[in-house]
């Protein structure tokens, strides 16, 4: 053929091509709320010490408890341990001889918890389906922290107790068998000490202290005094993560220093004051993420940070290996190491992915073999999830602002509604990964974007700091202008933006539609404070020790240039210029932001005629734990959003859902304001 035939046929190839009809687009089924949000099928599995057991969060009359079955024994041999049918269990961890399991558990989401403890082994009594649970601290209005838990005697844990003082808790040493405690150091408002570190001989090592001004101190502890060695002002953090396998060293994060920006590890002698510069982020772009140390050997095991998606560095080579022998088997998923035997032989691990909720695999060190486990959500429909993509664009004052963007499946890429998903904290962050959240959002016709806003934390300390002082301003800029930017890449409908999210994210939904009323169309606002003023003024008691930090990254109210900012970034205060449709959910129990936040923003609403729907939970706290409160939620916000920027929507309720929805349904006509009182 010659050359000027073959062109002319490869001309009117491409003609052919580009005039054939593409392929019809075509939106997945709906995904069923009960697959996301419902309690996972299994959860949570951890190895008994010796290997023998596996333990696991499974429901239990339809709430989550602890089960535990031998570890060749299929799943549907399990038995339960635990039986609380009214809140679910989701913290617990095996004590280090294996004997006890032991969980929290509070009240009604109240956050005062108290910790329990089980025998797996033991048989349940005449009658019962479990075996004895006893309350080891069995204390009313305490929350109980746990601060370590020994390697060489299991019948203990360290703990602190603030039921002599709330705002500052005691040191105890508290026996597993019996629940006695011995008082081991007394704290108060002069000592202000925030936690404690032990080293691999359980001996008290160190202390961390939160001083009146915000700045950070840690401490030596020595047989007379304690003694302080190092230092962080109130924008600076260092924290003591493990000491060397010799105790002489102890490994620390750290980000002081006027020219240091990304936080960094370090190696630290507590006695010389001498420290060794270990590692930083070798791409130089965030802070140090996770420091893995192997409790058996007593060395480093892997350093990682949290970029876009995760980066490890390995230290142990053999580590190293089983790891690219698992990623071989299992290539396109993030995987994390869960739980290990004592001899750290055997490990469970989870794979997961965007579109991925996961699964657990049981990893056998000697035989280098991988043994499936179990899919917490096995039935989610994964060809239909939607990725998620990074994104960057500039802020009001050109700061960049990292952010993931996840487009719905089977729709074109082109003027979409869109749900602004701010994070909550603030101090936090969005991470690459699976989210029910937005694959729920995304499922229903959405485009979600999830911003890491300046004050999000792992970016350093310059963007975390760009943020103080910023609620409601610069931190609101740098979501709207996520959606100026996808407006101007022709994604984003400019009439159909909403924006939802819980706490801080509840918060930005109120600034969002109080002080920019022209740019959404509709918000839910999930216990989110209205008023930064009460908000301050009701912080829990356990908090005292941050109460500088939140002035100097917030605003001080206790002068008069702090308290006209925090005023105006109030959105009670301009809630007379809200012109979106408003959904307004609130735990009655919640102790970090009060329900009288969400009862003034509805009153500010309905006192002026305009419509707003409210949710109260009196079963809940900061954020809904029990499945039934969440999917009557989750049914009345997908509602709410498809009637106002149209996307699609579940209509069918299981009953007793659709019931609890009508019993949280709160008519706004009964709201009464009961101010937030401070806590003393």
């Amino acid at each position: 053929m010659k050359t000027t035939h073959l062109i002319y046929f490869m001309i009117l190839a491409a003609v052919v091509a580009c005039q054939a009809p593409k392929p019809k687009l075509e939106q997945p089924p709906l995904i069923d709320r009960e697959l996301l949000f419902d309690n996972p099928e299994i959860a949570g599995g951890q190895l008994s010490p010796d290997g023998k057991f596996i333990s696991f969060i499974k429901p239990y009359k339809g709430t989550l408890n602890i089960w535990v079955k031998k570890l060749d024994e299929d799943f549907k041999a399990a038995k339960p341990v635990t039986a609380d049918t009214i809140r679910p269990i989701r913290m617990y961890f095996w004590s280090r001889d294996g004997k006890y399991i032991l969980y929290s558990q509070d009240k009604g989401g109240d956050e005062n918890f108290n910790i329990y403890a089980v025998n797996p082994q033991e048989s349940p009594s005449p009658g019962a389906d479990i075996p004895v649970n006893r309350d080891l601290t069995n204390l009313k209005g305490v929350r109980v922290y746990i601060y370590a838990v020994p390697y060489n005697d299991p019948d203990a844990l360290y703990i602190g107790l603030n039921d002599r003082d709330k705002a500052w808790h005691d040191l105890y040493k508290m026996k597993l068998s019996t629940g006695e405690r011995t008082l081991i150091r007394q704290n108060s408002a002069t000592d202000r000490i925030t936690g404690w570190v032990f080293d691999w001989n359980d001996q008290l090592r160190l202390a961390n202290r939160s001083n009146a001004d915000g700045s950070n101190d840690i401490l030596r502890v020595d047989p007379k005094e304690l003694v302080k060695i190092y230092t962080t002002s109130v924008f600076e953090e260092a924290n003591p993560i493990s000491f060397t396998k010799e105790n002489k060293l102890v490994y620390m994060s750290t980000n002081k220093g006027d020219s240091i920006d990304l936080s960094r590890l370090i190696l630290y002698d507590p006695e010389s004051m001498k420290e060794e510069i270990v590692e930083s982020d070798p791409l130089k772009r965030v802070d140090l993420g996770n420091v893995f140390i192997s409790e058996k050997s007593k060395e480093m095991i892997f350093s990682s940070y949290q970029d876009d998606r995760e980066r490890i560095y390995w230290k142990d080579k053999s580590f190293e290996s089983d790891y690219n022998l698992i990623k071989k088997e299992l290539p396109n998923s993030d995987i994390h190491f869960s739980s290990s035997t004592t001899d750290e032989n055997y490990w469970l691990l989870s794979a997961s992915a965007d579109i991925d909720p996961g699964s657990t695999y049981l990893w056998d060190r000697i035989k280098q073999k991988l043994t499936f486990q179990y899919r917490p959500r096995p039935n989610i429909p994964v060809k239909d999830l939607a990725e998620m993509k990074t994104i960057r664009y500039k802020s009001s004052d050109g700061l960049e602002i990292p952010a993931y963007l996840t487009l719905p499946r089977g729709i074109e890429p082109k003027n979409l509604p869109v749900i602004v998903f701010p994070h909550g904290g603030p101090w936090a962050r969005d991470e690459w990964g699976y989210s029910s959240m937005t694959q729920f959002l995304s499922n229903r016709g959405y485009a979600v974007l999830s911003p890491n806003f300046r004050s999000s934390t792992g970016y350093g300390k310059k963007f975390l700091n760009a943020g103080n002082n910023q609620w409601g301003d610069k931190m609101q800029d740098d979501l709207t202008w996520g959606v100026k930017y996808l407006i101007g890449e022709g994604i984003a409908d400019p009439k159909k933006i909403g924006i939802m999210g819980g706490s801080y994210g509840g918060y930005a939904t109120l600034a969002g539609v109080a002080f920019t009323p022209d740019l959404y169309t509709c918000g839910v606002s999930i216990v989110g404070p209205s008023n930064l003023i009460t908000l301050l003024n009701s912080i829990p008691p356990y908090w005292e020790a941050g109460r500088k930090i939140f002035h100097v990254r917030m605003g001080d109210p206790t002068n008069p240039e702090g308290k006209a900012q925090l005023e105006r970034q109030s959105p009670l205060n301009s809630a007379s210029k809200i012109k979106a449709a408003l959904m307004v959910v609130q735990g009655a129990n919640d102790p970090r932001v009060n329900k009288a936040e969400s009862d003034q923003i509805v009153i500010a609403l309905r006192d002026r005629g305009f419509p707003v729907e409210y949710i109260v939970a009196p079963d809940e706290g900061h954020g809904f734990a029990r499945p039934v409160n969440n999917m009557a939620m989750f049914a009345a916000a997908e509602k709410f959003l498809a009637k106002h920027l149209g996307g699609r929507f579940q209509e069918s309720m299981k009953p007793d859902e659709a019931k609890r929805l009508s019993e949280i349904t709160v008519d706004v006509k009964s709201v009464k304001l009961a101010p937030a009182v401070p806590k003393k």
